[in-house]
């Protein structure tokens, strides 16, 4: 019901939980098995419920009839300065070199370890390891860059590619 084995045990858990809770509650009029199989199809269900918070698509309308958006004219737009800098950051990532891309995004995107893009990748570990290293300083000069920074000069506080 999830899509998430990990997702799925934990619900799995707070549902003997709640048998452990609620067993008082057992009439006996169906089977324990049924029983136990609605409990644990509700526990989903209420997650499901709250979890499903509403995502909204940057290339919609906004047709809500929430209070209207307080336009400062001359500041930045909140709204937009995130999907500008992520923009910006995948066209970085874009123009990396092959090799420094693959194992950026291996590492710290998709979270893999360096043991395991050195297998994948056929070399060693060093090699991943300097390539993601190669792979930051570009995408920090790259950043750099874009923001108009002089060469040498940090990003502001909160802005750093990721260290590992």
């Amino acid at each position: 019901m999830t899509g998430n084995t990990a997702e799925a045990e934990d619900l799995t858990q707070e549902a003997f939980l709640q048998l452990f809770r609620k067993i008082s509650t057992f009439r006996g009029e169906s089977a324990f098995s049924t029983w136990l199989h609605r409990l644990a199809v509700n526990v989903v269900l209420m997650h499901l419920r709250k979890k499903g918070l509403q995502q909204v698509s940057l290339d919609e309308m906004d047709t809500s009839q929430d209070e209207p958006i307080k336009r400062d004219y001359g500041s930045d737009d909140r709204r937009l300065t995130g999907s500008v800098d992520r923009i910006g950051l995948e066209n970085a990532i874009k123009d990396l070199p092959p090799g420094y891309r693959t194992v950026f995004v291996l590492h710290d995107v998709e979270g893999y370890e360096h043991n395991e893009i050195a297998e994948i990748m056929d070399c060693s570990v060093g090699n991943s390891k300097s390539q993601l290293h190669k792979a930051r300083m570009k995408l920090r000069e790259r950043l750099r860059q874009d923001r108009g920074a002089p060469a040498g000069e940090s990003l502001p506080a909160g802005e750093q590619v990721k260290e590992a």
